[in-house]
Formats: structure tokens, sequence, C-alpha cells
């Protein structure tokens, strides 16, 4: 069993990128096979379909979509932009969508979502946002355990895992619920 985790920000010091890998990390303590995906490493355009039309969909779209069929469970880790979904993974999102392969990965894979922000709601906002363009726009199954992480600017140890106990647990059983979700998924 291998999970995926990335980030829907490509700034290099996101918290979001912080929280996949802390995903990562924890994955792996447990005897999972883990990686983490950088979104910057995969450029695309603005989604536009008279490009699509005109150059096909970018190999960029291509590669992440067939990296993510490897996996069996993968974890988005989103910001909030203005109560929303990040343009960058949104924009990937629909890039991957339109590369026509069988199977489908959104519909034969588990997701689970989180979220870290320095405001108050944690990133909850896209995180709802997220589950819907997922189960509902692409049909993926998302697991219903998530995190939205506030005041991120502070939730972090110098280790990489969060200062706060509770918020360490928290997080490392949404971990543990995708690689359920994900083993009983692949069987």
């Amino acid at each position: 069993m291998r999970l995926m985790f990335f980030a829907g920000s490509a700034r290099e010091g996101s918290h979001n990128k912080k929280l996949a890998r802390l995903g990562q990390r924890i994955a792996e303590a447990n005897g999972i096979e883990a990686t983490f995906v950088d979104l910057s490493e995969y450029h695309m355009p603005l989604y536009h379909g008279d490009l699509e039309d005109a150059e096909g969909v970018p190999e960029r779209a291509q590669s992440l979509k067939s990296l993510l069929g490897e996996y069996d469970g993968v974890m988005i880790v989103t910001p909030e932009y203005n109560a929303g979904i990040p343009p960058l993974l949104k924009n990937t999102l629909d890039w991957v969508s339109r590369v026509r392969t069988e199977p489908d990965v959104f519909r034969t894979r588990v997701f689970a979502i989180s979220g870290a922000s320095p405001g108050y709601y944690g990133a909850m906002r896209s995180l709802l946002q997220l589950r819907e363009v997922l189960a509902v726009g692409l049909g993926a199954t998302v697991i219903p355990q998530q995190m939205a992480l506030p005041g991120a600017m502070k939730a972090f140890a110098e280790d990489g895992s969060l200062a706060d106990d509770a918020r360490q647990k928290m997080f490392a059983g949404v971990v543990e619920a995708l690689a359920v979700a994900a083993r009983k998924f692949a069987a």
C-alpha cells in the first residue's frame, strides 16, 4: 500500500507543505510507503478549453495523473484563499481531470483532505469546497476525517511535528484513517 501527500500551494515556506510532509512522515513511521509531491514541479497554464483543443493536455498534467495512479490513497492539504480553494490546486485538478485514461484515478483511489491557515478557521472553508470538487465534481471517495489547522504560523515545532500534542494525534488519526480506507478500497 502506498500513500501520496501534496499541498495546494507552491510557496517554499508553505504551512500546507509542512503539514503534507508531516503526513508523509507519520505514514512512513507506521510502515507505510509514502511520498510527498510538490506542485511547484508541475507547472501548467491556466485551464482554457480553447487551449486544450489547440495544444492538448499539458505533459505535466499527464505525468501527475500517471503518478497519482501509482498510489492507493492521496492526501491533499490545502490553504484557503479568500474563503476558497487556491487557484493552483483548482487548476491542477481541472487539468488532471482532462487526461482521458483508464482507470480514472479519481474514482479508483481514496482521498483525504486537510488544511492549514494562519486564520481562525484553519482552512475549513476551502476544505468544504475541495470536498465538493473531489466528491461531486470528480466522483472521488473522500474519507470523512479531516483536519483544519488554525494559527498555522505558530502550530509547528522545530522538528516539523505539530506543537500541540492533541492536534498531532488528530492529524495522525486522519493519516491512519486514509491508510485504512485505502487498504479496504484497494482490496
